[in-house]
């Protein structure tokens, strides 16, 4: 591609496209007056760039609202961004259930949709899951898949850049899964795959408990925790990807296993599934004395896990979601310990999206790509000359 410069015709037509577009978006019906004044160009190339954005029916024009209706003379032409243009999905995998949330191009969730799944289901049967409850989330909207124009995907495990999941050791047949691919090959449109503590932390700054911080770290406490981080607003994923695994912590010399911490009796909980946990945190809450100290245990595990991260990444929050965000009185002794271990001891929240975390995460991610495409010089339309 030859050198673009400042006075390149095609790129200002570009980049003039890209600033209407998204004062359009973010906009309730603008005339070009409207959009004069919030993008600083000037009128002609305002309506230039709007007619060639309405040739792609990505905007459409408005009706007059109903005080101009009533005006003599004829009203302003109005014009809005068309959320309806596309679609997109945020999709949970996870051990024991999956779920998706579908939404316009302006992120609105239209459509939800959720199943259980058995811990022991393949890798196969657990991908035909999810693409029957995509199906009726697609058809229970009234949405072809067709209109699909990107799809996030959360996810346990260590996952590539390109949707591969390097190691997954929380559902069968995951290790080595071309993830990405596969569901590619079904939903024909970008599939972008996350690791599920990272995909929560993406929707916890976006809808949630870090709206107002940049600097934060999620932790998804289960079986195996997992975190994701934000540092300035951007999502830390590591060179590999394997950032925030802080379940691992206990190979380093740590040789207490979440089976033990959560026996109330001298063996190992074996199977330790979700079902067996909820059954100690219950009776921990009925007064049951040795659950009572395999919870204890269980926090102490999950507090100097997260010390680790914070001590490295210093954030101004931590949001406790996953089982933890269940367990009473879990802040204060968060709080406490962190203040203990740390030298800025942070904030700490529980989550305020819950079991919706990773797949309003995931949406957010599927968001994300089709903005860059949206509002990316190189990627937007060109107006008509």
């Amino acid at each position: 591609m030859g050198r673009l410069t400042g006075g390149d015709p095609s790129l200002l037509r570009r980049i003039n496209s890209a600033v209407v577009l998204h004062a359009l978006r973010g906009a309730d019906s603008p005339t070009l007056t409207d959009l004069t004044r919030v993008t600083g160009l000037s009128r002609p190339t305002v309506e230039g760039a709007v007619e060639g954005l309405m040739e792609t029916g990505i905007v459409v024009e408005a009706p007059p609202e109903d005080v101009e209706t009533r005006r003599q003379g004829r009203p302003a032409r109005r014009f809005r961004f068309r959320a309806e243009a596309g679609h997109l999905l945020g999709v949970e995998i996870g051990p024991h259930r999956i779920a998706a949330l579908l939404s316009g191009l302006d992120g609105r969730v239209i459509g939800a949709g959720s199943r259980t799944v058995s811990e022991t289901a393949s890798a196969d049967e657990r991908l035909e899951r999810v693409r029957a409850m995509v199906a009726d989330v697609l058809r229970r909207a009234g949405v072809p898949r067709s209109s699909l124009r990107a799809v996030g995907v959360g996810a346990p495990g260590i996952v590539e850049a390109d949707g591969t999941v390097r190691l997954g050791t929380a559902l069968p047949d995951w290790t080595g899964l071309a993830l990405g691919e596969r569901l590619r090959r079904s939903f024909r449109c970008p599939v972008l795959v996350e690791n599920d503590a990272n995909a929560a932390a993406v929707a916890e700054h976006w809808k949630g408990a870090a709206v107002d911080s940049d600097d934060v770290v999620f932790v998804l406490a289960g079986l195996s925790p997992g975190a994701g981080s934000l540092i300035g607003g951007r999502l830390h994923r590591g060179f590999g990807g394997a950032a925030g695994e802080i379940g691992a912590l206990h190979l380093l010399g740590r040789e207490v296993t979440p089976e033990t911490l959560l026996s109330t009796t001298d063996e190992p909980v074996l199977p330790l599934d979700e079902q067996a946990v909820a059954t100690v945190f219950r009776r921990a809450r009925q007064g049951d004395s040795a659950a009572q100290e395999a919870v204890e245990r269980f926090i102490q595990r999950l507090v100097h896990d997260v010390a680790a991260l914070v001590l490295a990444l210093d954030p101004e929050l931590v949001v406790i979601g996953g089982w933890a965000a269940g367990i009473d009185g879990v802040l204060e002794p968060l709080r406490g310990e962190l203040a203990r271990y740390c030298l800025r001891p942070p904030q700490v929240a529980l989550s305020l999206l819950g079991e919706a975390a990773v797949a309003t995460g995931a949406l957010r991610l599927a968001l994300d790509h089709v903005e860059e495409q949206l509002f990316a010089v190189e990627g937007t339309v060109t107006a008509r000359r």
